[in-house]
């Protein structure tokens, strides 16, 4: 399935501009490079497994002007990824989008942890992504469409966790009354997003947002990198402003609940564990409340 990510996301990839002496290379960031040879730079446009197109400028020595050399890179995560891309987000993944954000590893691992628990899971089983369906959510949402899925509709194999089978019932339920509604209405992933904030993932559907929960954790990484690069928390995680963040990312009732201070503490071991170079044991106990803003 091919798709394309928000183009505002993809920081490190560029396209030349020509214009002899005055060309610059213009970046999806909007800021340019002055190249000073760029009638003769090529651009090698490489599409990623998952669909995305990312950009190599290669200067006449065969240097690379400006981000990741991304078929090499593209090659090596298709290879980790194909092992794991239900189960794990590899050092790669989180490298990645890490630079895409310009934010540290140890801050996005905090909300992952935060929002997915200890597992860290996104998955129930292999295409099957974790979900939180919010009745009030679904009677709220507005969709354009009357689409029904069909009555023989079941809820998917290989989900072992009564919560998940539960979850899943409701959603399942739902949709055969308005397929479109029962998604928007649910909150889809690791990352815990509503179905609703599609157009905030970059997504020209939710169903498009469905399809790209469905596919992999780095597809679930790079919808939150989107989300709250769309909706104004990107700084506050930058700056590791917790508070801030957990208001924004988790509702008004963020304090009552501790997003902010598990964050920080998350934060803190992470941070730890690279500096010391060390995994350390967690507890099992996942996080299933409801989320209220995402």
């Amino acid at each position: 399935m091919s798709r394309m990510r928000s183009a505002a996301m993809v920081l490190s990839c560029a396209i030349l501009t020509a214009g002899g002496a005055a060309a610059v290379l213009q970046q999806a960031s909007g800021s340019s490079i002055p190249v000073a040879d760029a009638s003769v730079c090529r651009v090698d446009t490489v599409v990623l497994p998952w669909g995305e197109l990312r950009y190599d400028t290669i200067a006449p020595d065969g240097s690379l002007i400006s981000g990741y050399a991304w078929r090499k890179r593209g090659e090596l995560m298709a290879r980790e990824d194909s092992l794991s891309r239900y189960t794990t987000l590899t050092d790669s993944d989180y490298q990645v989008i890490a630079q895409e954000l310009g934010v540290e590893v140890a801050a996005i691992k905090a909300v992952v942890r935060i929002e997915a628990g200890a597992s860290l899971q996104g998955f129930y089983a292999p295409g099957v992504p974790v979900v939180n369906f919010d009745r009030a959510m679904y009677r709220r949402a507005r969709a354009t469409s009357n689409a029904k899925a069909p009555s023989s509709s079941h809820v998917p194999a290989g989900i072992t966790s009564s919560y998940g089978r539960k979850e899943w019932s409701q959603l399942i339920a739902a949709r055969k009354v308005n397929r479109e509604k029962a998604d928007m209405g649910t909150f889809w992933g690791m990352f815990q997003i509503g179905g609703f904030n599609y157009q905030q993932c970059g997504c020209a559907s939710v169903q498009e947002l469905v399809d790209r929960m469905c596919y992999s954790e780095f597809e679930q990484l790079q919808l939150f990198a989107n989300f709250i690069s769309n909706t104004g928390m990107l700084e506050d995680l930058r700056c590791k402003n917790w508070r801030a963040f957990a208001r924004k990312y988790n509702g008004a009732n963020y304090a009552s609940r501790g997003y902010h201070t598990r964050m920080a503490r998350a934060y803190a071991k992470y941070k730890q564990n690279e500096t010391c170079g060390t995994e350390q044991s967690e507890s099992q106990e996942i996080i299933t409340e409801t989320h209220e803003n995402h």
